[in-house]
């Protein structure tokens, strides 16, 4: 999945990522070398939208003006300014089947942000792409 990221060979988007941790450590390695800003969102233990907004404000380094809703959380997708990137934006969105399990309307609108902010940086020279893990778990639909 990295390399055809990497390569061009896979378009931006929000996809389901088959892989363990050791294999996704190795290709946010890869996606680093290559020029890419790499988050890594925990959302272990996220169970709602709170959660998951202050677990977002850590993990994407946020600024201080970071509203804690989902319009902030857009609207700061869509800007890093704050994050340059060389090549694109990579986001693995690890553990969220604990949010989509627990609050499935959090996670859907999660899901809607990611995809907006995935369309808003595709046509530049830094996409984004976000990367659902599935890791070790079990694979199921990803939304």
């Amino acid at each position: 999945m990295i390399e055809e990221l990497l390569t061009g060979r896979r378009g931006p988007g929000v996809y389901l990522w088959q892989a363990d941790r050791r294999e996704a450590a190795r290709g946010v390695t890869e996606a680093e070398r290559a020029g890419w800003r790499v988050f890594w969102l925990d959302g272990r233990g996220v169970r709602d939208k709170q959660t998951l907004l202050e677990r977002s404000a850590e993990e994407f380094s946020l600024p201080s003006y970071f509203g804690h809703n989902w319009d902030a959380l857009q609207d700061c997708l869509t800007d890093l300014s704050w994050a340059p990137a060389a090549r694109g934006y990579l986001v693995v969105f690890d553990h969220w089947r604990d949010l989509a399990s627990s609050n499935p309307e959090a996670y859907r609108t999660v899901l809607e942000i990611f995809e907006n902010a995935v369309d808003f940086w595709r046509e530049t020279t830094t996409p984004m792409t976000v990367l659902l893990l599935a890791g070790d778990e079990p694979p199921d639909s990803a939304g």
